[in-house]
């Protein structure tokens, strides 16, 4: 293992929503001593911000104002000293549980097709990954942000599978939740992050295949650590 923490690379994670993405680049992030970058929390920080300024209503985006909106935002990372997970927060608020909330994950694939705002946030995750050492998750790390990142994962899953984690997840939050409601809400994002015209979902053609639909986190990790091995031994 010492020799994956002293030889730094950029981990590039992309899939589809509700995959799991988040929690196995945290942890791979943690076992190498790694940066992590949740790049989907700032998008929903971002949706988050546009919601609480009245942008999003009947669900259509207020383009005109949104440039203006853009310039006011901060985003950034701390470590949450409880659960030494890195929070995001929004202009100094920390709005890691705000943000995975369905009123924002409705809206969030909405706010992410749109250019000036992934422009912005391209811009601040490259910045983030100057320095290698970084594990990044979202949907267009490998083929936009880091098209030169050493390893390129695109994780899947059926979308039932999906659906129901999510709904457990929620579950054990004691928050309203309703089975029916997530998997329409999983299957229209997926569309929507497919069929958008600024970097839509798509699996960078040197990333592996990762479908975790019937693997546990253990396995998930094993996996890819054996991954970030062969690179590593491979540049030796």
């Amino acid at each position: 293992m010492s020799d994956l923490v002293e030889k730094k690379i950029i981990i590039a994670i992309d899939g589809y929503s509700s995959c799991g993405k988040s929690t196995v680049a945290r942890e791979i992030a943690r076992k190498l001593n790694y940066l992590f970058i949740d790049s989907g929390a700032m998008y929903r920080a971002v949706t988050l911000s546009f919601i609480r300024s009245g942008l999003v209503l009947d669900g259509e985006v207020d383009r005109p104002a949104l440039k203006e909106q853009l310039r006011r935002i901060h985003i950034s990372f701390q470590t949450n000293q409880e659960t030494r997970h890195n929070d995001i927060f929004l202009n100094g608020e920390n709005v890691e549980q705000e943000i995975r909330q369905l009123a924002v994950a409705q809206k969030v694939s909405q706010v992410a097709a749109i250019a000036e705002v992934r422009q912005f946030l391209v811009a601040q995750q490259q910045e983030m990954g100057q320095s290698k050492g970084i594990v990044m998750d979202g949907r267009d790390i490998g083929t936009v942000v880091f098209p030169g990142a050493e390893l390129k994962i695109f994780m899947t899953a059926e979308a039932p599978i999906r659906a129901q984690r999510r709904f457990e997840e929620m579950k054990a939050k004691k928050e309203p939740v309703n089975f029916e409601e997530i998997l329409q809400n999983i299957t229209d994002r997926d569309r929507v992050d497919e069929t958008r015209t600024e970097s839509p979902l798509r699996k960078a053609a040197d990333a592996v295949v990762l479908d975790n639909s019937h693997m546990t986190r253990e396995e998930q990790f094993i996996w890819i650590l054996d991954k970030v091995k062969k690179i590593v031994t491979d540049e030796d």
